[in-house]
């Protein structure tokens, strides 16, 4: 039976729940309600509500929702009740960064693959994994692959989102300072580290003016998406 479908905006905010109940769940809580799941992730109550309700979840009213089926739900409809192989492409200093964050496997998320073109990487290990030539991408005695990071420099990210793509790797998250394109049916998310700075600048530079005219004025943040 196919599920149905849940909005982007949505599925962007899953995780920060799960984040949230997975805190609450270490603090020995069992229930929470709309509004104190709200004020955790940054959104509003309405909000939690309608989010919850494309997964059939709707509390129940005077308790809320028990943090422990939450968390299972969300779990379950983000497809993390298995684990889900990555592969780093680009052993630099960011992809050496990301390989070596404990974080991934704790949350379903083994690095499983590590490619670069260096021959003075290709061969060493690195946080428990060898790394492997680019070149042995996909191949059929390799790691189970579901997702792909690119972490190179943007002169080669898309030859790399290619190479990924024909290996078989549907959903690819890209670190590299460029726009690179895939075909339809693969999922590609892109993290641009230069321009969330740019954004936060813009709200320091914003709260920084208002500060001066208001010095009474609370804190502000920016806005989570």
């Amino acid at each position: 039976m196919s599920l149905p479908r849940i909005p982007d905006a949505t599925v962007g905010r899953l995780p920060v729940y799960l984040r949230v109940l997975t805190d609450l769940d270490g603090a020995g809580v069992t229930t929470v309600s709309s509004e104190q799941l709200a004020d955790l992730a940054g959104v509003n109550a309405a909000k939690v509500r309608k989010d919850l309700s494309y997964l059939g979840t709707y509390g129940t009213r005077g308790v809320g929702y028990g943090v422990d089926y939450l968390r299972f739900e969300i779990s379950s409809r983000l497809g993390l009740a298995t684990a889900t192989g990555v592969a780093i492409v680009g052993l630099g200093n960011l992809g050496r960064a990301l390989a070596s964050h404990r974080g991934f496997a704790d949350r379903g998320f083994p690095v499983v693959g590590l490619f670069d073109v260096d021959d003075a990487k290709v061969g060493t290990e690195l946080a428990g994994v060898t790394i492997a030539h680019l070149d042995t991408l996909g191949a059929p005695d390799g790691p189970a692959v579901a997702i792909g990071v690119i972490a190179t420099p943007a002169a080669v990210a898309q030859d790399v989102a290619d190479r990924l793509v024909a290996a078989g790797v549907r959903a690819i998250l890209d670190f590299a300072p460029t726009l690179i394109s895939v075909p339809a049916g693969v999922t590609l998310r892109k993290v641009d580290l230069a321009l969330e700075l740019q954004v936060l600048s813009y709200y320091h530079h914003r709260d920084h003016a208002l500060d001066a005219d208001d010095p009474a004025a609370p804190s502000r943040s920016a806005p989570t998406r």
